[in-house]
């Protein structure tokens, strides 16, 4: 049950990179480089609209077949997009990559369905497999496109067109694989252990969903300053690189020791120490000497710790998808803001927002009694 959800999520992810690197030099030539970040705002957007469509299709289908629905309009948004790069309307690329979000929420969402297929105990690892995915398909897709780019010349074909070709295949692989994705438990099942008094605003629940919006706008306010910066300090490509090589590692690549962690000990520990690390990292960017990349790499796994401790909590479909579009919709907003607030201010001006948001919730965390904090395991 695990190997289809996960290859499902690697080949979406894969597949989300490559249209998004592609369509933003698509846009660069076609338009102008000042609009060059509207296509991959459109799949931000796409991904938290899509995250609500697979939530209220999961209800009243089932989780199997809303992520082959989510899939599917994905791969209806990558034909859009090679259409625009054969040379279509430069609007139907915006259209196609916010359907491409829809197959990237059911990518993101299929965590949870890697978790209805194991026992409790082991729920959290099921769910840092689908999220370690994302190491697959983040360094498989981007490899696929010099290839592709010659092959869609040798079929007589403009270059662009061979990337977004790439992005179908993947998408449509990634359906095929969801096929094969079978439902092991209701998603709206109650899961023992998590009732809780509604006396405090502070449940458990909202806590969770507090830490990833707020792991996620950390990460992304921070890391969309990075070219910036990198531009201002005359670094080239491969520097830059180089850092969002190790900020990658840390997303993704450690999940399954988070996994590991939150089935062993709750969600308490894990989500303090994210939001710890998140407080750390964001001071060590002020610090742009040799600290900077280490510091990259220790905000890639505090945002891990913060998204997989907040996901563990989380146990219906409803609030796996509207937590999940809250996250993406703070995306949008923060790579919106992220780059003029750094002209304002630079790192330290980032690194205190970041404070004023991690702060309180780790105060909030911190003060819940560690039965209040853990994951129920039964």
């Amino acid at each position: 049950m695990l190997i289809p959800v996960v290859l499902a999520a690697a080949l979406m992810n894969a597949a989300m990179i490559t249209a998004s690197a592609v369509s933003t030099i698509l846009i660069t030539v076609r338009l102008s480089p000042a609009l060059a970040g509207l296509p991959n705002t459109a799949g931000v957007l796409g991904t938290a609209a899509g995250a609500l469509a697979v939530g209220r299709w999961t209800a009243r289908r089932g989780r199997a077949q809303a992520l082959r629905i989510g899939y599917g309009v994905g791969v209806a948004g990558g034909a859009l997009a090679v259409l625009t790069a054969v040379g279509a309307h430069v609007a139907l690329l915006f259209v196609g990559m916010f359907l491409i979000g829809f197959g990237n929420a059911a990518a993101l969402l299929s965590r949870y369905a890697a978790a209805d297929a194991v026992p409790a105990s082991r729920r959290a690892s099921a769910m840092s497999a689908v999220v370690w995915a994302g190491t697959a398909g983040a360094v498989g897709g981007p490899f696929l496109m010099a290839p592709s780019q010659s092959l869609a010349t040798s079929l007589g074909l403009p270059a662009f067109a061979g990337p977004f070709l790439v992005a179908v295949a993947a998408v449509f692989s990634a359906l095929l694989a969801s096929t094969r994705i079978r439902a092991v438990r209701s998603t709206d099942e109650p899961q023992r252990g998590h009732h809780h008094s509604s006396a405090s605003p502070w449940t458990p629940v909202v806590l969770a969903a507090g830490v990833m919006v707020v792991g996620q706008l950390v990460m992304v306010a921070l890391m969309s300053a990075v070219p910036v910066h990198t531009q201002h300090h005359g670094d080239g490509l491969g520097v830059l690189g180089v850092m969002l090589s190790a900020h990658t590692f840390g997303m993704f690549a450690l999940a399954p020791l988070t996994g590991w962690w939150i089935d062993r000990s709750g969600t308490r520990p894990v989500v303090l120490t994210g939001l710890a690390l998140l407080l750390v990292s964001a001071v060590l960017t002020i610090q742009t000497g040799l600290i900077f990349t280490p510091a990259l790499l220790l905000l890639g796994y505090a945002w891990n710790l913060c998204y997989l401790g907040g996901s563990a909590q989380l146990h219906t479909a409803d609030l796996e998808s509207k937590v999940e579009s809250f996250i993406w919709a703070a995306s949008a907003l923060a790579t919106a803001s992220s780059p003029w607030l750094f002209t304002v201010g630079g790192f330290p001006l980032l690194a205190a927002i970041s404070s004023l948001l991690a702060v309180p919730l780790l105060v909030l965390v911190s003060r819940r009694t560690p039965a209040q904090g853990q994951v129920a395991r039964r």
